[in-house]
């Protein structure tokens, strides 16, 4: 059962999220773009993109190396796959970072939010392809998250996002102690909640969700916990489903700013970005809840593709409708 915390602040997100209306046109309801998949790993962001579909954004993208694209294609028909990133073995004779950075920059003006490392991989041509993006991504203030090897970015180059408040990183404990140690953070003194306060404002303020048994969420200033239940299996992959769901999530936000439908305007960009924060934790441990009740110790990343929806139902609820 929620606490009452917890019920108030999932009332705020349902108060972010945009009606069903008949008056709405295509992309208004978000478009997101998840930025990964090498040669080796086309699972994770074909997950991100498809919790994005899920919880309901209206043109969900990957943009990723051919290689992928070829086999994330084959995933799911609803999913727009671009084959515009390079692993440096697979670069063409007429191809440099200039030319592979110049058309994946060209689709970030059509974007709300962008998901940066899910399948990325190591590979010095994507990550430095990625830290482009970043880079004219906060010129343009698009939102972003950083998970997995986009979180390399951060540990190794954290000037990139230093101070961009507009801002997601998702790192789990191993990730949060690299990023902490980048910092010069001790990760030994003080309570979690306490530690990764400390780590969002070393960053500037930007938004950690440390995810754990409890997943803690900081801009340094304002701390939440997400304490929902989720499943007890620890599959590789549940942690793309959270980023999905928070990307589109940060585009229901732009639209609540954007003002496309009447309401009261009574929240806070900077609450907002915590919300949606909270909002895409709250979902992800119910998905993980529901897959695992379903699958029991079979549950795999996959089986919580399939409960986005529900589990957006059951946290956050649908607005005027019998859902």
């Amino acid at each position: 059962m929620a606490n009452a915390t917890t019920k108030e602040l999932l009332g705020k997100v349902y108060k972010m999220v945009p009606p069903m209306l008949e008056s709405f046109h295509k992309g208004q309801l978000g478009r997101v773009a998840v930025i990964g998949g090498s040669e080796d790993y086309t699972g994770a962001p074909y997950f991100s993109a498809m919790a994005s579909a899920k919880l309901g954004c209206d043109m969900s993208h990957v943009i990723c190396e051919p290689t992928a694209a070829a086999v994330i294609k084959t995933y799911s028909p609803n999913l727009m796959v671009h084959p515009y990133m390079r692993q440096s073995k697979n670069l063409a004779t007429a191809e440099n970072l200039d030319t592979v950075a110049t058309e994946v920059l060209a689709m970030l003006s059509r974007l709300h939010v962008i998901v940066i490392g899910p399948g990325l991989g190591r590979d010095k041509l994507m990550q430095e392809t990625c830290a482009r993006v970043i880079t004219e991504a906060r010129k343009q203030n698009i939102p972003f998250v950083l998970d997995a090897d986009g979180l390399y970015l951060a540990q190794t180059r954290p000037e990139l996002v230093d101070g961009y408040k507009e801002c997601i990183l998702t790192p789990n404990v191993v990730e949060f102690g690299r990023l902490a140690k980048a910092k010069g953070v001790r990760v030994d003194e003080g309570k979690p909640e306490e530690l990764c306060a400390k780590l969002a404002s070393a960053f500037g303020g930007v938004t950690i969700i440390q995810k754990g048994a409890k997943d803690y969420i900081s801009n340094g200033t304002t701390t939440l916990v997400s304490d929902g239940e989720g499943g007890l299996k620890r599959s590789g992959g549940q942690g793309d489903t959270l980023t999905g769901s928070l990307a589109t999530l940060l585009a229901y936000r732009k639209a609540y700013h954007d003002g496309i439908w009447e309401h009261e305007g009574d929240l806070e960009k900077g609450e907002t970005l915590a919300l949606a924060a909270f909002g895409g934790s709250a979902i992800t441990r119910e998905c993980s809840r529901l897959a695992f009740k379903e699958k029991g110790r079979s549950m795999q990343a996959a089986d919580l593709t399939e409960h986005v929806h529900q589990a957006f139902l059951n946290v956050v609820g649908e607005k005027g409708s019998k859902l």
